[in-house]
């Protein structure tokens, strides 16, 4: 069983799983949730991406693809085998471009608004800053426009929607892209299917570097 983000990210990887010779799901009409693959010997859990890692851990599917980002975020335990050659994107701290001071240096409490409020607190703590978090689920540029919050921590790609809301990058706090992760037991107790899946993949990438 694999676990894949719903979206933009599933796109990439099922044309990925296609170059490397594993069997894709079959088309999906009814809009199911678990897929059998076209020769039948790979199901598919189609999840929202957040979930995926949690999936994984507890062994609902033995293997999954998701951003490092949600990996992190989720701080679930499970085997990282293999990264991925797309999914390329930055975690950020942003501020409105007319703030005057730096944003790691503040006299009282800043408060940063965020989907990530894990690594977003870490971040802060690494460096000795008390921050407030705010957990968002939506678009967090929000959050000093309508005097929410000082700052936000956010996924960067191109940068033009921190600019269309009057935001700059301050800090790159990590780089993402996709990775496929295991579930541990599977890992070892299903090796041979598992280790198939991974090993046509990594022969796959390496051909192509």
């Amino acid at each position: 069983m694999i676990a894949l983000p719903k979206g933009r990210l599933a796109d990439q990887t099922l044309q990925l799983f296609a170059a490397a010779g594993l069997s894709l799901p079959a088309a999906n009409k009814d809009r199911k949730l678990i897929l059998a693959s076209s020769r039948g010997d790979i199901r598919y859990v189609m999840s929202k991406p957040a979930d995926v890692p949690t999936y994984v851990e507890y062994g609902a599917a033995d293997l999954g693809i998701c951003g490092l980002d949600t990996l992190r975020e989720s701080r679930r335990h499970v085997y990282e085998p293999l990264l991925l050659p797309f999914g390329y994107c930055r975690l950020c701290l942003a501020a409105p471009v007319n703030r005057p001071d730096t944003p790691l240096r503040y006299a009282s409490q800043p408060r940063v608004a965020t989907k990530y409020p894990n690594l977003t607190a870490d971040f802060f703590r690494a460096r000795g800053v008390n921050a407030e978090i705010i957990a968002l689920n939506g678009s967090v540029e929000l959050g000093p426009l309508v005097g929410l919050a000082d700052l936000i921590v956010d996924l960067v790609e191109t940068g033009s929607t921190l600019q269309a809301n009057g935001l700059v990058e301050t800090r790159t706090i990590m780089q993402i892209q996709a990775v496929l992760i295991a579930n541990r037991a599977a890992y070892h107790l299903k090796r041979t299917a598992v280790e198939s899946v991974i090993g046509r993949l990594r022969s796959h990438l390496a051909q192509g570097q």
